[in-house]
């Protein structure tokens, strides 16, 4: 069965639960000691542990994509409620511990990481068939380490849970070293590699598999500069049959989800049975009462538009005649009203832009536009893992052993995808910055940019830079925006936590 008709049938079965991450179940309901027992039961335990990951991916590409230099906002000044302005400070660096957009992707991870550690409980000690009890306890352990390497990323070092909370006694723990996270994360990655099994055939179900714990372990490796063990790991990939498309426009088309480039996604599906779309589109296109031109459908996304706008920063990367590009982002064109609300009046190619006199010109991301027929209401996965992104990381893990010429081959095919011409260079420090250039590009919009620009030590120099030119372009930025140190490189904790939990100390530079 697919995953996404799973989800439907665990998301629907769920119960709501608290601010915080804890699934208490309520004295009325059947107890999880009685209800875990079957197959099915311990199936569904599983499946909602994929549910959170939509509602982070809701929330995650501010904390990502929004934190670099890819994505800006359109800034709308009739509107200055919190749920704007939150958003617009992860930005632009003024963000603090009462975030209620950080805090999420924060609760979200660990609501994952909550129901992740129930059904790996109750798998090991339940009496299934084996073969499923494998499958099954691999893809909790690597939808727990999934989360814990988010929440590490964005926090430092987090509360480390590795059973059911019962109580709320058992919540309130210190926070565990950066190095004990990542160890936790390695041991479950290895965990789920053990117990997963490649890829049967292509699409994939959208479940976990072997592919996906071997990426994400490649990827903590990558970030931990353990690069010979990335190498190995990321060699393997071939034989369980990925590989790139041959054409980057077909990577994202809804017809090829779950595709032989994807290791890993969040699935949605298109549909009236509620819960289970996508609607990312309508998040990144221009605010307006009627998206008809660009979407296809009349939707009207004033309250819902206007983030993780392509920056003129990132558009002025792409090389003369990368097909990437226009495959990546759209124009859309027409004019904004005295209420900052924008009428289309036309959809346009970014490659060869002449500005038309009398019209704004907004660049948009166009991955995720895909056919659909009904407002809000797509059926685009978020993309996790793609098999491009493993040849990146296998031509930077070569190249930072000293090995660049064994690399190029790696970031070579990415580019001869892309209609760019090979890179010869074999000077280690040049490729090292080239490699870096083309993630950005090949990944854009996939929430990578951050990551990448922390753990290569150009966050602060970059982003202040970046800040400064921006301030220049837009009067709305105050003064303390983008003034980005090494504090900035975390996310705060949520304020009430650190409240609740006294044993919680909040990360420097936060009150």
């Amino acid at each position: 069965m697919k995953l996404y008709k799973l989800l439907f049938i665990a998301g629907t079965a769920l119960l709501s639960s608290c601010n915080g991450f804890l699934d208490l179940v309520p004295g009325d309901k059947e107890s999880g000691g009685s209800f875990y027992q079957t197959e099915e039961q311990l199936k569904q335990a599983v499946v909602a542990a994929y549910v959170p990951l939509r509602s982070l991916a809701d929330n995650d590409f501010f904390t990502g994509e929004g934190r670099s230099d890819n994505t800006h906002y359109d800034y709308t000044p009739a509107n200055r409620g919190s749920a704007y302005v939150f958003r617009e400070n992860i930005y632009d660096f003024v963000d603090g511990a009462e975030n209620t957009y950080t805090n999420a992707v924060y609760y979200h991870c660990y609501k994952g990481i909550s129901r992740a550690n129930i059904a790996i409980d109750y798998l090991e000690k339940a009496s299934i068939d084996a073969g499923v009890k494998k499958n099954l306890m691999g893809q909790a352990r690597f939808l727990r380490a999934f989360f814990y390497y988010k929440l590490v990323r964005y926090y430092g070092g987090v509360p480390l849970y590795l059973h059911e909370v019962k109580t709320a006694e058992e919540s309130f723990v210190e926070r565990s070293s950066v190095d004990e996270v990542y160890t936790q994360i390695i041991n479950d990655a290895k965990d789920a590699m053990d117990n997963l099994e490649a890829p049967k055939a292509f699409p994939q179900s959208g479940e976990a598999n072997k592919g996906a714990a071997v990426m994400l372990l490649a990827d903590v490796y990558v970030t931990r500069k353990n690069y010979k063990e990335a190498e190995s790991l990321l060699k393997t990939l071939p034989a369980m049959g990925y590989g790139l498309l041959d054409n980057y426009k077909d990577v994202f088309a809804t017809a090829n989800k779950n595709s032989k480039e994807f290791l890993f996604s969040i699935q949605y599906l298109q549909g009236l049975q509620g819960g289970q779309e996508s609607n990312f589109i309508y998040k990144f296109l221009p605010r307006s009462t009627n998206t008809r031109i660009v979407t296809g459908v009349a939707t009207n996304n004033s309250s819902l538009g206007g983030w993780n706008v392509p920056t003129k920063d990132l558009i002025e990367v792409y090389e003369a005649g990368d097909l990437r590009k226009n495959n990546s982002i759209g124009i859309a064109e027409g004019t904004y009203n005295s209420s900052y609300m924008f009428t289309y009046t036309g959809n346009a190619d970014i490659d060869n832009y002449i500005p038309q006199e009398g019209k704004e010109a907004v660049p948009y991301i166009k991955k995720y536009l895909n056919p659909h027929t009904d407002p809000n209401n797509t059926d685009d996965n978020w993309p996790v893992y793609r098999y491009a992104e493993a040849l990146l990381f296998l031509a930077e893990a070569i190249n930072e052993q000293g090995r660049a010429s064994e690399a190029l081959p790696y970031l070579n095919d990415i580019r001869k995808r892309a209609g760019l011409k090979a890179v010869t260079t074999t000077d280690q420090a040049l490729l090292r910055d080239i490699i870096l250039k083309e993630r950005r590009v090949e990944l854009a919009f996939e929430n990578k940019r951050w990551h990448d620009l922390v753990r290569s030590g150009k966050a602060v120099s970059v982003m202040n830079a970046y800040g400064k030119q921006l301030k220049k372009e837009y009067s709305y930025l105050i003064e303390s925006s983008y003034q980005v140190d090494e504090n900035r490189l975390l996310f705060p904790l949520p304020f009430d936590e650190v409240e609740m939990n006294k044993k919680l100390k909040q990360n420097p530079g936060y009150k």
